[in-house]
């Protein structure tokens, strides 16, 4: 093995080992609540399961509410799938985003007491109500 091959073999290791460093830093939290006094449904499909920015004129009816904290920067397309997911444990045909923001959750202290410092942390939080269409 010569150096040159070497040095490319290294640094093709060194790039995988920096991408799954920095897909292992994006985490996404998913939860839901059925609504009261809604029927229960049986799971649906999640890749049927349609992502809507506003509601649908279509008759539907409204099951609960899918939360989703994205850690990290994870792609669109993971938390979309979260939510499809999510939503489907419900028996949804589709989730509504109904909103989508950054807020700051806490602070946090480090340092002795006599030079204490602190920064604000943020999360983000994107709630989805999840619907099934009237047949």
């Amino acid at each position: 093995m010569t150096i040159a091959t070497a040095r490319k073999l290294g640094m093709d290791v060194a790039l995988g080992v920096a991408m799954v460093a920095l897909s292992a830093c994006s985490t996404i939290s998913v939860s839901s609540t059925r609504y009261l006094g809604v029927a229960q449904f049986a799971p649906t499909d999640p890749n049927s399961v349609e992502i809507l920015r506003r509601e649908p004129r279509r008759p539907h009816e409204k099951l609960g509410e899918v939360y989703l904290e994205p850690s990290g920067s994870p792609p669109v397309a993971e938390m979309e799938q979260a939510i499809r997911r999510e939503a489907a444990k419900l028996g949804a045909d589709a989730a509504v985003l109904v909103y989508d923001r950054t807020k700051r959750i806490g602070t946090v202290y480090q340092g002795p007491w006599w030079a204490r410092s602190s920064y604000a942390v943020y999360g983000r939080r994107i709630v989805a109500v999840a619907i099934r269409y009237r047949r």
